[in-house]
């Protein structure tokens, strides 16, 4: 099994899927569609049943059910993640490092460039000694978000074919585009997916199980200034500049990421550009209760009401645009769906790590969308970035579990 996720896994991060906030085309970049027809091929070389890759990058597929009960028929479930690679770092010419019974020492990625994946800067690499690392060479992300996912449906369902006493019902499968954009669930089919639920494997260290993810919008605040020489400027510039500075400064200085964890939310600037003329601020908004939520996108518009107001003039607009809802409305109404997951991963000798996802998955937006989908692990760290790192045991431990949810549910 090792071998054949490796291999499975190391062909997946060879293909750039990069996804593109700015494009729109779906999906957003190219290599998700070379990716997407390759796995689609593999699905049909396994001989599962509707096999559908359509022009948006979207695959569905089903393995059939072995057992059948006219009365008591066993649910269909399905298991989702993402083909895209987030923006935040290069996802081209991966060379990913396969580091056997790491000795908890610092790892070199880069020699000439001098970056290290240190348990220092990374605590948790000091949980993995003895185990199999793959790591980045410090120059791109590595694509465990979301190719680990990929790789473990794709192995868990070549082991149930294989193992034909491990009762099941349908076990529906989707890949999705641009979910690192959160676009992901825009094309989703839930109707023709057929499953009564689902999960994504999405997470990241061994034994997460997540059922609340944020609620999210985004925010643009744009400066509308008035540009005159410097040399003359006094009584008649307006610095656009200067104003989204101070629209900046009023914003909560500790309710950024940095200083949050749990259940607390944040406002994320992640952009800002900008002149006397013009300047933009982009921001993020995060919280897992509702009437917070609300506040946080009223106060971003208070403040600019204030700001206005001591200018004698609009000159600074707000836009919000919400993303998703917390999952975790849907999802306690069908507590059995948890339940199932918390009783594989026992069964599994996988100790359930329950704990809201500080983001989103496909699964925030499908939920509601009529397919309730809490998240699992795939057994990666430090996504997004150049630190990004893969524990092949606990990759193989997600294989583990989806076969154990396909037996259980099955079986209950």
């Amino acid at each position: 099994m090792k071998q054949t996720y490796l291999n499975r896994f190391l062909r997946y991060i060879a293909i750039d899927t990069r996804s593109d906030e700015s494009s729109s085309t779906v999906p957003s970049t190219p290599g998700q569609m070379v990716l997407a027809q390759q796995i689609a091929s593999e699905l049909k070389a396994m001989g599962l049943d509707r096999v559908l890759l359509d022009d948006k990058g979207y695959i569905s597929a089903c393995l059939p059910a072995n057992t059948f009960n006219t009365h008591n028929p066993v649910p269909a479930i399905g298991f989702i993640a993402h083909m895209d690679t987030a923006p935040d770092a290069s996802g081209k010419d991966v060379k990913p490092q396969i580091i056997e019974n790491y000795s908890g020492e610092s790892i070199t990625l880069n020699q000439a460039l001098n970056i290290q994946l240190s348990p220092d800067e990374f605590p948790k690499l000091k949980q993995y000694i003895g185990k199999t690392l793959i790591t980045t060479d410090g120059t791109t992300l590595l694509g465990a978000d979301n190719k680990a996912g990929i790789a473990a449906i794709l192995c868990a369902v070549e082991y149930l074919q294989q193992h034909s006493e491990i009762i099941h019902g349908d076990i529906c499968i989707g890949f999705t585009p641009d979910e690192e954009i959160g676009r992901g669930a825009d094309h989703f089919d839930v109707e023709n997916f057929a499953a009564e639920w689902a999960y994504t494997i999405d997470g990241g260290e061994q034994g997460e199980l997540e059922c609340e993810s944020f609620n999210a919008a985004k925010a643009t605040v744009t400066v509308q200034g008035r540009n005159v020489h410097p040399g003359t400027a006094k009584n008649v510039m307006i610095n656009a500049a200067t104003i989204a500075r101070q629209f900046a400064n009023q914003m909560p200085a500790d309710e950024v990421p940095e200083q949050t964890d749990g259940h607390q939310g944040f406002f994320h600037l992640h952009h800002m550009a900008g002149n006397e003329s013009t300047a933009t601020l982009d921001y993020l908004i995060r919280d897992f209760d509702k009437t917070s939520f609300a506040q946080r996108k009223t106060l971003m518009l208070n403040i600019a009401d204030r700001i206005n107001t001591e200018l004698g003039e609009q000159r600074v607009s707000v836009e919000i645009v919400d993303q998703y809802a917390n999952m975790h409305e849907e999802l306690v109404k069908l507590p059995h769906v948890m339940d199932i997951a918390r009783d594989a991963l026992n069964n599994c000798c996988v100790t359930p790590i329950e704990k809201p996802i500080r983001g989103g998955t496909d699964g925030s937006r499908l939920s509601f969308m009529g397919l309730p989908t809490p998240n699992i692990f795939t057994g990666g760290h430090n996504f997004h970035g150049i630190h990004e790192y893969l524990v092949v045991e606990s990759a193989l431990k997600s294989v583990e579990v989806i076969v154990e949810l396909a037996r259980l549910t099955a079986e209950q």
